[in-house]
């Protein structure tokens, strides 16, 4: 027997069947997949997509259920089967075929399988996607496929050609489809939502593992030399100078652009070297600078000569200085609550503007000015939403727990979620700390593998801040700090406590004292403990609306004792899905740490932090 390995598939082919064609094939077939490894298809992050010319895809896709991936043939060595991705109607009934998208189930996109059939709740494997759509052609416009995110690995069809690859469930890919769009159309996406050791995040995690195309799926039409990337954003050190560049697509000598803010009475010239980039530098007198109190957002229109794209833009500065955070030069505490992407009351995976707005009016409605959304980029709609009601943000990739540190795919993993983060919301004002990890344990790899992501993260982007929720040390009865040699390379100390939960009873709250040897900000990224909503009883006993409300009066009392305390954010707004919460009647897959619940309502806790909020002011 000879091995190939086809589109991760083991094909047997008896040796003494072979022919010399069917050599050739084989040899072509493996070199074309390698080629295609190294190469996923993808073209470079397209952003500000929801203001350019599209057409969605959303809506009801046919869909397969495939566990034991039956679908994923390569007919070419295979005549006799056809794979899912070729989408043929079962007509011929002479011949055998064993799969018929057309009469099959539906599934909503953007949506996770998990909620929309209660057969799907804890599936986790392949399903195929399949939409079939017209298309009119164009002249002189370049076409791509837009993902906003799809959990976890992705195989992109088109027509029956593989044209894309993906791996990482919340950030978003495109693909070009230039000449290959006909006038009717199919589009077929393998889904795997597997957990694997290597992968980010791997195989253990404290939220569900939503399965599907979980956020918009667009088709982008843009001239043959189009805007594709750009960054105005205010200089880290001079917050009267707009700094920044443009990136053209497809351009083969220099160009101009332009860049005009009306309000602020701008209008810069600048020209692009054979790549198509160049560098913006624009003076700017007077500006009203974004801030929760007044989230202030210009238009900025960047045109080309054959292309032009609006974005709305904040300007504002963020530092640190010894153990404050400044924000605009002046000295902000940073009022939040952590956030995951579920929905409210039906607690599937959130996508829409409507998703953002109920969350982040909780969050605000608790005197909020903060959030972090945790553990992985949040879809577009969510930060930008945010940044229009005044919220800074915190946003990080899942670095979670115990990542294969030494292994480079894995690295190589984490830095493209990164990358693909930062490309896409640079731009947003509100994001204030790109985040590289959570709760994850100290090792030499450890140290180096996050290392080299923080040097990443600051290539990339140095006006903002830089951080990880590590996690506190008891040096001595009662005595905590944080005792992390990351805590040197980022910005603020920040870290999670669950004094009162994990760690002792509420009463421990009182004797604890903190002690830092850094002049940093201090950041408690997480504190907080769970309580089903309704469930009364003593304040001693866990998972009542008493014992969780007592413990955030005394946490608060603890924290407001901390010297240098920048900001918090609690876990959690509001309860949500996770498999490794079993307990019957309480937690029934939920964890519980929410102080809503996953039906909207407030729990006792919610007001005992709605009221230290509120009772803080602004430093003016």
């Amino acid at each position: 027997m000879v091995f190939v390995k086809s589109q991760d598939e083991l094909i047997f082919i008896k040796k003494t069947t072979m022919n010399c064609k069917s050599i050739l094939l084989i040899c072509f077939l493996g070199i074309s997949s390698f080629l295609f490894s190294q190469n996923s298809g993808l073209s470079p992050q397209i952003i500000n997509v929801n203001n350019r010319a599209i057409i969605s895809l959303d809506g009801y896709w046919k869909t397969i259920v495939d566990p034991f991936e039956n679908g994923y043939y390569d007919y070419r060595l295979h005549p006799s089967k056809t794979g899912y991705f070729l989408d043929k109607e079962y007509k011929d009934k002479t011949r055998l075929q064993e799969y018929d998208f057309s009469l099959e189930k539906s599934l909503h996109v953007p949506g996770d399988w998990n909620t929309q059939r209660p057969e799907l709740y804890y599936y986790e494997g392949t399903i195929w996607y399949r939409k079939r759509f017209d298309w009119t052609k164009e002249d002189d416009k370049r076409q791509f496929i837009y993902f906003g995110a799809i959990n976890y690995d992705a195989k992109v069809y088109l027509n029956g050609e593989l044209i894309g690859e993906h791996q990482g469930g919340f950030t978003p890919f495109n693909i070009e489809v230039t000449g290959r769009l006909k006038n009717t159309n199919s589009l077929v996406v393998k889904v795997d939502n597997k957990r694997k050791p290597e992968a980010v995040p791997t195989v253990n995690a404290d939220w569900w593992n939503f399965g599907g195309i979980t956020r918009q799926v667009s088709l982008v039409s843009v001239p043959t030399v189009f805007i594709r990337d750009y960054l105005v954003q205010l200089d880290k050190t001079n917050n009267k100078l707009i700094k920044g560049w443009i990136q053209l697509d497809g351009a083969t000598s220099g160009e101009t652009v332009q860049i005009q803010i009306p309000e602020l009475k701008i209008s810069a010239q600048v020209t692009t070297d054979k790549s198509g980039f160049a560098p913006i530098e624009i003076p700017v007198k007077k500006l009203t600078y974004w801030e929760p109190q007044n989230p202030k957002l210009y238009d900025v229109t960047i045109a080309s000569t054959a292309d032009r794209i609006t974005d709305q833009i904040g300007f504002r500065t963020i530092e640190t200085r010894s153990t404050d955070i400044l924000l605009n030069g002046k000295k902000i505490f940073c009022k939040g609550i952590s956030i995951h992407e579920e929905t409210a009351f039906n607690s599937g995976r959130a996508y829409s503007i409507e998703h953002a707005v109920t969350l982040l009016t909780w969050a605000k409605e608790m005197g909020c000015n903060f959030v972090r959304l945790a553990h992985y980029p949040h879809n577009e709609f969510m930060v930008r939403t945010a940044e229009r009601m005044g919220l800074m943000v915190w946003s990080e990739i899942p670095v979670y727990w115990t990542i294969k540190w030494e292994n480079p795919e894995t690295y190589k993993n984490a830095e493209n979620q990164l990358t693909d983060m930062i490309t896409r919301d640079k731009n947003r004002a509100n994001v204030i700390i790109w985040s590289v990890a959570n709760e994850t344990p100290l090792s030499e790899p450890r140290l180096k593998f996050l290392s080299k992501l923080i040097m990443k993260t600051r290539e990339m982007d140095n006006t903002r801040l830089v951080s990880a929720a590590m996690e506190k040390e008891e040096i001595g009865k009662n005595v905590m700090t944080v005792n992390d040699p990351l805590s040197d390379l980022v910005d603020l100390i920040s870290f999670n406590q669950y004094i009162g939960w994990y760690d002792g009873s509420w009463e421990k709250c009182e004797k604890v004292s903190w002690i830092f040897d850094k002049k940093k900000p201090v950041f408690i990224s997480e504190f907080g403990g769970g309580a089903q909503y309704n469930n009364h009883g003593k304040d001693t006993e866990l998972f009542t609306e008493e014992y969780q409300e007592k413990l955030y009066v005394k946490s608060i009392e603890m924290l407001k004792k901390i010297e240098g305390l920048s900001g918090t954010t609690p876990w959690i707004l509001k309860d949500f899905r996770s498999p490794r919460r079993h307990l019957p009647g309480i937690q029934d897959d939920f964890n519980r740490k929410g102080l809503v619940s996953d039906k909207g309502e407030r729990k006792k806790a919610f007001y005992v932090l709605q009221k230290w909020y509120m009772e803080m002011q602004e430093v003016k």
